[in-house]
């Protein structure tokens, strides 16, 4: 699929710093996850009781959820002030330093209960620069591309996450397949270790980049807002309400990569931990695939019934999923796997960035999209947690797990369905409260 060279190649440019960085960036982010499903219970919880250990492992996989708010909050306000471009040098580096950092955290055994809470520290770090990777990289190329293509430019954003959890998974599968006595000694820290690179490649490919057009017009026309969240509030709050409730279908994501991680390789199932890690290998590869397309056909025919098939189908296609899992069959496990999260969930997956994005204007739109999905993000990231609840005290009750994740799919539903519909919109339009009118004047916050 071709990208064309305009505007001076910066669409092209914007979209390839907005994939590799989000790759680098969510490499360091899912590495935790496998972590989290597959190591941590026993190097930093207590193991004489292994289902409590899992569990609060899995908890603090969603703290860094729970921290993208308040990231939100500092990094959207910045970056509607200062620029995209700074906010995504930064949240590369502090990533990639979090990251570095957990690689070398002493174990329980060595510190004792000091180890958890340095874990949840440098998860907290983790998530503060999430918070702004995303909402950064969206708004740069969905400012940078050619209006009738925002939604292909704006999916580079995801396709670099889901490469991202891809190369994170294939760093994963030689180290799971280490014998027991190395891997939990020092292998478990050599993909954490291996982060170091993010602050070095992501500062090399960003700072090179150009500031959006239309953050430059706004700033030298009617000047950028001093207080962003007092405009959005006022002028955008229901569709901040609106991205919050989409973002819960990245619940889909969580459950698939950590919670059903956690059930396949469980004692209930017994899969083998190396297999299992290739099942989210290979549908994340094809979701690198579905994602541009998906975002294409949203070009042509709306964002709004594309997120819906991706939203509405995650629903039964994780039931299957998880049923399939339920069975032992690897081959059923990994035909569904691909399906359920490399094929539908790309549906939503790819289109939501030039979604969310158009549903605000220039002067409040990292803003919105930090805000708006961080909040929704945060539930996501500690439906893990409430997965391993509902499972009940085995762990192994799959269909409650599956009703709990289809039930997570109807916000987003609602929320697209009350959304207006953006791709036909111009550029400089968006974020109006009537499409159809006049631009009105835009008031800079004194």
């Amino acid at each position: 699929m071709s990208v064309p060279d305009t505007h001076a190649g910066q669409p092209r440019k914007a979209a390839t710093a907005a994939w590799i960085g989000s790759a680098l960036e969510y490499y360091d982010f899912f590495i935790y996850g496998s972590a989290a499903a597959l190591i941590f219970p026993e190097v930093f919880f207590d193991e004489s009781d292994p289902a409590t250990a899992t569990l609060l492992s899995l908890a603090t996989f969603g703290v860094a959820y729970a921290a993208r708010p308040v990231g939100a909050l500092f990094l959207g306000h910045f970056g509607d002030r200062l620029g995209r471009k700074k906010i995504m040098v930064f949240t590369l580096i502090l990533m990639g330093v979090s990251t570095f950092l957990i690689g070398c955290l002493p174990t329980r055994d060595q510190v004792g209960t000091l180890a958890p809470v340095l874990l949840v520290l440098c998860r907290v770090l983790q998530g503060i620069s999430a918070a702004g990777e995303q909402a950064s990289a969206n708004s740069m190329t969905l400012e940078h591309a050619p209006p009738h293509r925002r939604g292909f430019f704006t999916s580079f954003t995801l396709s670099g996450t889901q490469g991202g959890q891809l190369l994170a998974t294939l760093v994963f599968i030689p180290i799971a397949a280490l014998p027991e006595e190395q891997l939990m000694s020092w292998g478990w820290r050599v993909p954490f270790w291996m982060s170091v690179a993010v602050a070095v490649v992501g500062y090399v490919i960003r700072r090179k980049l150009d500031e959006t057009p239309a953050f430059e017009q706004q700033a030298a026309t009617e000047g950028v807002v001093k207080l962003p969240l007092a405009v959005l509030m006022r002028e955008h709050w229901a569709d901040v309400l609106r991205v919050i409730g989409g973002a819960l279908v990245a619940s889909v994501s969580t459950i698939f990569t950590v919670w059903a991680l956690s059930y396949a390789t469980s004692d209930s199932v017994g899969m083998d931990r190396s297999s299992m890690l290739w099942v989210g290998a290979l549908a994340n590869l094809v979701a690198l695939g579905a994602i541009p397309l998906w975002a294409t056909l949203s070009d042509r025919i709306g964002r709004r019934p594309v997120f819906l098939i991706g939203a509405a189908g995650s629903a039964v296609t994780m039931f299957l999923y998880l049923w399939a899992i339920s069975t032992g069959s690897y081959p059923l496990t990994l035909l569904l796997g691909i399906v359920a999260f490399g094929v539908v969930y790309s549906a939503a997956n790819g289109v939501w960035p030039s979604f969310y994005g158009e549903m605000f204007s220039t002067r409040v739109r990292l803003s919105g999209m930090a805000i708006g999905t961080q909040i929704g993000f945060a539930v996501a990231g500690f439906a893990v947690t409430f997965a391993a609840q509902i499972a009940g005290p085995d762990g192994d009750d799959w269909s409650a797990v599956a009703l709990f994740t289809a039930a997570l799919c109807v916000p987003p539903v609602v929320a697209a369905l009350s959304a207006r519909e953006t791709a036909k919109v111009p550029t400089e339009r968006l974020g109006e409260r009537a499409v159809g009118q006049a631009a009105q004047p835009a008031k800079v916050t004194a």
